[in-house]
């Protein structure tokens, strides 16, 4: 059964994390992925969009998938349904991240068991920026 991380946990893997891959990054900037991949670009991480449709957003190139980066990647962070995030989950475990991140509304338990069985942190149905917010902008333990 999944365990939501702590808010410890939580802040410890924001801190040690540079590279943030974002699957479903949009190039649109009324999205809900460009603005969270925008604040976290604006807060020091390094974002590596994932979308096969896009060249490059936020000023840097974008793949067509995890296996295609090459540089690595601390937290994989999904913006993608529910249904369609376990082959995701599996594609994120073989390039080895700290962690992946499931979007604040994804759900997926079986992602969640097949990555933490494969020693990864695992985060769902929480936005990173709000966490990151909640955790950094107010108790001055910044990055």
């Amino acid at each position: 059964m999944y365990r939501h991380p702590s808010d410890e946990e939580i802040q410890e893997l924001l801190r040690k994390s540079k590279t943030v891959a974002v699957v479903g990054l949009s190039g649109k900037t009324d999205r809900d992925s460009y603005r969270v991949a925008k604040y976290m670009q604006d807060q020091g991480y390094r974002i590596i969009p994932v979308n096969p449709r896009l060249k490059s957003v936020l000023g840097e190139a974008s793949y067509p998938s995890l296996s295609s980066i090459p540089e690595k990647v601390d937290i994989v962070n999904v913006f993608r349904r529910s249904e369609l995030v376990l082959p995701i989950v599996e594609e994120a475990l073989q390039i080895s991240p700290r962690a992946i991140w499931l979007q604040l509304g994804i759900v997926n338990e079986e992602a969640a068991e097949r990555a933490l069985a494969a020693g990864v942190d695992f985060v769902m149905d929480r936005c990173i920026k709000i966490e990151h917010q909640r955790l950094f902008s107010t108790g001055g333990n910044g990055l």
